[in-house]
């Protein structure tokens, strides 16, 4: 999943689930940067988005499974 991080926002949308769908797994958790590829600057972007959108129900929680 590591992506270039000039391709990616610096700062991410609550709004656009799509983009925000991919950095959560299957069991509904924020990826690691590890995984992401991203700065620590973005991460806490990604993070703080993620959870508006749950907050929203935008996103779920959990996973439906």
């Amino acid at each position: 999943m590591a992506q270039l991080k000039k391709n990616l926002p610096i700062i991410f949308d609550y709004k656009d689930v799509k983009t925000l769908q991919r950095y959560i797994n299957v069991y509904g958790q924020i990826e690691p940067i590890s995984k992401t590829g991203l700065s620590e600057k973005q991460q806490r972007s990604l993070a703080v988005a993620i959870k508006r959108a749950r907050h929203l129900a935008l996103l779920p929680f959990v996973s439906s499974n």
